[in-house]
């Protein structure tokens, strides 16, 4: 089933019809060629809370980048059909009437998706922003027939943050505010969407010079997997009770 001999070469005049596809990737996408190259869709969410299944989004942005800098800003605020709680404004500072005749998730759902169409996903700390698409999309109902990388399961998103942790591992802080501020890049507006999602496109961006970053977007996404495991067993560590 291999297609090769014992010793791993492939049997002759068939290796042409052989291709392996990176997990993780994106099939439209290249997995070989430079992920800078390749346009990424950075994605950041506002919400009224912290748990998907519960709360709902107030902002969504989405920047896309391509060749090391961003070529497309979208934004959206949207009403989320519930008072925003005075401890969520005291994060993001969207207030109920910031969202009074704005639209709900679901007006907008198809709009925001069409600005990921054939793009990398990417978020920083992506398993909050993802999920909250995710939740947002599955309560609305909106099951497009060709869904783009961001919305199917076997994708990975782009996370920074795996990185961040990995490379700056003795830094106090790996947020993303504190993590902009090391690396020299403007952040005015934090814990707004289309602030941050800019922010941490140009950390990711910023990232990329390390000679530890994989270049080719198959390697960056195996690599990401390693960290985020390595991490993840870390932290399960931790909460271990002694």
């Amino acid at each position: 089933p291999c297609g090769c001999f014992p010793s791993g070469r492939h049997y002759p005049g068939i290796a042409h019809l052989l291709k392996v596809r990176a997990i993780g990737v994106a099939s439209e996408l290249d997995a070989g060629m430079s992920w800078v190259d390749l346009p990424i869709a950075f994605l950041d969410v506002e919400t009224t809370g912290r748990n998907s299944t519960t709360d709902r989004l107030v902002e969504v942005a989405v920047v896309i980048g391509r060749g090391g800098d961003v070529v497309e800003r979208h934004s959206w605020l949207i009403h989320p059909g519930r008072p925003i709680p005075a401890e969520a404004t005291a994060v993001h500072g969207i207030k109920d009437e910031d969202v009074v005749g704005k639209p709900p998730f679901g007006a907008v759902a198809r709009e925001i998706l069409d600005t990921l169409v054939g793009s990398i996903p990417a978020a920083y700390n992506a398993v909050f922003d993802r999920g909250f698409l995710l939740a947002e999309l599955e309560r609305a109902q909106v099951f497009p027939e060709n869904p783009p990388p961001a919305m199917r399961r076997e994708v990975d998103w782009i996370d920074p943050l795996a990185f961040a942790r990995e490379l700056y591992k003795h830094e106090d802080s790996r947020a993303l505010a504190d993590m902009a501020a090391l690396l020299g890049i403007q952040l005015v507006n934090a814990h707004r969407a289309t602030d941050d999602a800019e922010a941490a496109l140009r950390v990711l961006y910023a990232l990329a010079k390390d000679s530890r970053v994989p270049k080719a977007y198959g390697s960056f996404i195996q690599e990401q997997r390693r960290l985020l495991r390595i991490q993840d067993e870390a932290r399960s560590r931790w909460r271990r009770p002694s």
